[in-house]
């Protein structure tokens, strides 16, 4: 029988595959440059439902390495937990136990999202995103409809329905808006943002929350708006002008209920010893005891004053103890968030772990309170182990003036109660043993 099989020629057979493989490697990827961060002024934003919630970025090198600045209006923050690995950058806030993780795009932008971990340890994951430079928008600003300085008296309106009071202070320079609200709690600290004809907008983000302020301005001349925390929280606002508006004393609202004379209290500290105020060392002192959460934006604001405040008076017989409430049920957890709470301000006072962070459940460890209505609340102790008063909420920086008048307030108080003679103060110990013989001689 025929072979019909053909045998193809050595040669050309080589020449063929040589051709292929040529054809192969020419049209093999070009590898692409890792895109390169910038140093310099950024534009950040977080997307929350109502809106874009913008601040500032500063990023630049030290002899450590990459450091981030955060700037939401006047207020600065330093953010040195910075790293980036190829094309990934991971800017951590260790304090606050939340991180912003993202991706260094081709055209140089970052896009990725902000990670905040809540009570319990339930997070929040928000889109984010920035640029290089300082430009806020692409558009040009509309011309403000009015100008919002002054001081204005605020409702804000739970998804509840429940209310409560707060007083809005704004500074505006063209469509640039400036600002903060006060609370009977607290304040919302640094917020930035523009006003575009007869809208305005006030924005933060300080490694803890993300805030963002809208309004419409009405023909009456009140604001009518929304107020997002975070992607979950939404309350509505209205606002009008007054230059009278005031919030209740804040040594008002937090005070011990009948039948309670002393305020006591037993909790751990950061190496698992029992501490309470009957310890000897407390003894004929005066006690700041401030209850206070590594969560809190407020908190921060009070520490960074309190921490050099307990360093300057500690030798005049002042000690400064916080009970700290935290959004983690995990004791070493917790633990290492009140670590990175006193490292991040150089605390040199008592701080213990008291307990979770909700409030009534804080409440029930402190039962000689008639309520936590804030974090933080703070009270001031005399030598006898009286309370002469309780602050209800700390006006933080970002209030200006009322800032200045609350640190002047507790100085004096302070002092008042320093300059007080000591007398024959018998230890704690010995007031209740004392106080237990009386009772059983008078029944």
């Amino acid at each position: 029988m025929r072979n019909l099989t053909r045998t193809i020629p050595y040669r050309p057979l080589t020449a063929l595959l040589a051709a292929l493989f040529l054809v192969a490697c020419s049209e093999a990827p070009t590898p692409t440059a890792t895109p390169t961060l910038k140093t310099g002024r950024w534009q950040a934003r977080v997307e929350l439902p109502g809106g874009a919630a913008t601040f500032g970025m500063e990023v630049a090198r030290d002899a450590n390495g990459l450091v981030v600045t955060l700037i939401n209006g006047t207020e600065r923050i330093r953010v040195p937990q910075v790293t980036l690995s190829d094309d990934r950058i991971s800017i951590q806030f260790p304090a606050f136990n939340n991180r912003i993780d993202a991706r260094l795009q081709a055209d140089g932008r970052l896009s990725g999202t902000l990670t905040l971990v809540k009570r319990y340890g339930k997070t929040q994951v928000i889109p984010f995103a920035a640029a290089p430079g300082s430009q806020q928008s692409a558009q040009a600003p509309i011309a403000a409809a009015g100008d919002l300085s002054g001081r204005w008296e605020v409702t804000f309106t739970e998804a509840a329905g429940s209310t409560y009071p707060a007083v809005g202070e704004f500074s505006q320079r063209g469509n640039r808006l400036l600002g903060t609200f006060l609370t009977e709690t607290g304040d919302y600290r640094f917020l930035g943002g523009s006003v575009n004809g007869q809208q305005m907008k006030l924005s933060t983000f300080d490694g803890a929350h993300a805030f963002l302020f809208s309004a419409n301005m009405l023909d009456d001349g009140r604001l009518q708006g929304q107020f997002w925390s975070g992607n979950a929280s939404l309350e509505s606002w209205t606002a009008r002008r007054n230059d009278n508006a005031k919030l209740a004393d804040m040594s008002t609202l937090t005070f011990l209920k009948p039948g309670y004379e002393r305020f006591e209290f037993t909790f751990p500290d950061l190496d698992g010893n029992q501490v309470s105020l009957d310890d000897e060392r407390f003894a004929g002192k005066v006690i700041l005891v401030t209850l206070a959460g590594s969560w809190c934006p407020n908190c921060h604001d009070e520490a960074a004053f309190m921490a050099d405040f307990y360093k300057r008076y500690r030798d005049q017989g002042v000690e400064v103890v916080a009970l700290m409430y935290e959004h983690l049920e995990d004791e070493a957890a917790a633990r290492e968030q009140v670590r990175l709470f006193r490292e991040k301000f150089g605390i040199e006072y008592t701080t213990l772990l008291a307990g979770i962070s909700d409030k009534t459940m804080a409440g029930e460890t402190l039962p000689m309170l008639n309520q936590v209505l804030a974090y933080p609340t703070t009270l001031f102790i005399d030598r006898r182990g009286e309370v002469r008063e309780i602050h209800t909420g700390f006006s933080g920086p970002g209030t200006g003036e009322y800032y200045e008048d609350l640190k002047k307030k507790i100085t004096t108080l302070v002092d008042t109660l320093v300059a007080e003679p000591t007398g024959d103060i018998e230890p704690a110990e010995e007031v209740a043993a004392a106080g237990a013989t009386a009772s059983a001689a008078a029944g």
